[in-house]
């Protein structure tokens, strides 16, 4: 099983500097960066480390354009998303892959299991997650307890058997609300409706580093909301 970390950045020299000298090489197959054209000394360091590092296609087309930009040049059957910002603990990256090959289609890095909390979290964002995880257990056949973390692992085939990568997933809520949306609540709905096989490890998730937080919670709180109530009727 191959496995290709996947790291998308904007400005984030202050987080990698302290994440990625705990990330060992020897972890993955593959350590593949999607930068949407930082400008704080970022790609710098990205070139230096001898890492794989792609360009955003559409500057400010959102982080899942930028992950389908970047699954060209990875070449493994797995992907694990990571945040660079400091809210990803690095050394639960070998604790995911080994769940993973114990037969799973994704493993999720859940804040809310058992042992494990956000220290990041307000109160908005804390009962955004709760609401999003109740709604899809109980709309589609769901046992998460969190279904909007980055921070997972699944099979790289996923994004176009589930539809990840057309814009008619994503396009009318888009337009609705505005904005831009990544594919995490989506991939966690369509799992659950395909009876995909799941799981989740407990992993904290600590105060981001550095940068800018880049959160539009109300408006991809709506464009997810609307997401999650649509899939009751639509996508086999």
């Amino acid at each position: 099983m191959k496995v290709a970390l996947l790291i998308p950045t904007l400005n984030e020299i202050d987080g990698l500097k302290q994440i990625m000298p705990r990330i060992k090489r020897e972890w993955v197959d593959e350590i593949v960066f999607v930068d949407g054209y930082s400008t704080d000394g970022t790609i710098d360091y990205i070139k230096e480390n001898g890492w794989t590092l792609i360009f955003e296609k559409h500057l400010g087309s959102g982080v899942r354009n930028a992950f389908i930009d970047a699954l060209e040049a990875v070449n493994s059957e797995v992907l694990i998303t990571f945040s660079p910002d400091g809210n990803c603990i690095p050394e639960l990256i070998p604790k995911l892959i080994e769940k993973m090959k114990e037969g799973y289609d994704m493993v999720i890095a859940s804040r809310y299991a058992k042992g494990a909390k956000s220290y990041d979290d307000t109160p908005v964002t804390a009962f955004g997650n709760w609401m999003f995880t109740t709604l899809m257990n109980l709309l589609h056949g769901g046992k998460y307890t969190d279904v909007m973390n980055i921070f997972r692992i699944y099979k790289k085939s996923l994004v176009r058997e589930l539809d990840l990568d057309k814009d008619i997933t994503y396009s009318t809520p888009e337009k609705l609300f505005r904005t831009k949306i990544g594919w995490e609540p989506i991939l966690s709905v369509r799992a659950a409706k395909r009876k995909l096989k799941v799981a989740e490890i407990p992993g904290d998730e600590p105060k981001r580093i550095g940068g800018e937080a880049k959160l539009q919670v109300f408006k991809w709180g709506a464009a997810y909301l609307f997401q999650v109530l649509r899939e009751v009727f639509i996508w086999h």
